[in-house]
This record gives C-alpha cells, structure tokens and sequence, in this order.
C-alpha cells in the first residue's frame, strides 16, 4: 500500500516539474476543467476499480487498486493534481506579489474583490510576476 502511495505521488511530483520545466510556466486548470479531464482519462478506470466508492478528500490516491490503474490515469491525475495545487498556490499569493501594483494603480479601491477586479482591468501592470500570479490564479 505504501508502494503504491510512493508510486502515485512520485507520478505526480514528477508530472508536475516537468509541466513546469517544458514550457516555463504551466497553465493552471479550473475544478470542472480538472473534473473533466479525470473523467476522460480515468473514467474506465475508476469504473472498473471503484464503482460506488467515496473517492473525495484524496481517497483517490490511496485506493486499494492504485497499483491496477493505467499509466495514462496515473499521469493525468499527477498533472490535475499539480496544477490545481498551483492555481491555489498563485490566489493566495497573489495580493502579495502584486503589492507594489496595488499600491500604485487601486491604492483607493477598498474591498479584496474590487481590488482584484482593478487589477485585472487595469491596463497599466506591467509586473510580469503580478500578470502571471492573476493568470495562474484563473482570474484572467
């Protein structure tokens, strides 16, 4: 079981780096879009190896079948994986890396929401790692 714990989360560690090294950056996925992808690529096997099983809160990982399941599902839920761990890695970092353009173009705006709805709006950031944290983050 630990085996295939290792082996599942070594996929993904390693899916990761490479969606992050192959293009510079990776583009982050949205739930339905995670969901989506799961179904195609993991839909037969989730099927054939855990029809009516509760597969929330990471059970997914640590199926008894893990060892069963394709290589195309291992390597899709490690990318999956990767990028919703991203975009939520880029949301909560997103008001500190952009400080300075907050600062400087919503410094009168007041409330989370119309400060990120400024800076999205705003033509004038010209912080790539401001843009990049937005668009990693999906609100762009």
């Amino acid at each position: 079981m630990m085996m295939n714990r290792l082996g599942i989360f070594a996929g993904a560690a390693l899916a990761g780096f490479l969606a992050l090294t192959a293009v510079g950056r990776a583009d982050t996925m949205s739930y339905a879009d995670a969901v989506t992808t799961l179904a195609k690529e993991c839909g037969s096997d989730i099927k054939k190896f855990c029809n009516g099983e509760n597969l929330g809160n990471g059970r997914i990982q640590t199926e008894k079948n893990a060892s069963k399941v394709s290589p195309t599902c291992t390597s899709t839920l490690g990318s999956v994986m990767s990028s919703i761990a991203q975009r939520q890695e880029a949301q909560a970092s997103a008001f500190k890396v952009c400080q300075h353009d907050i600062s400087q173009y919503c410094n009168s705006v007041k409330g989370d929401g119309n400060i990120l709805s400024c800076l999205v709006e705003t033509k004038r950031v010209d912080n790539k790692a401001c843009n990049q944290a937005i668009t990693d983050a999906g609100w762009r």
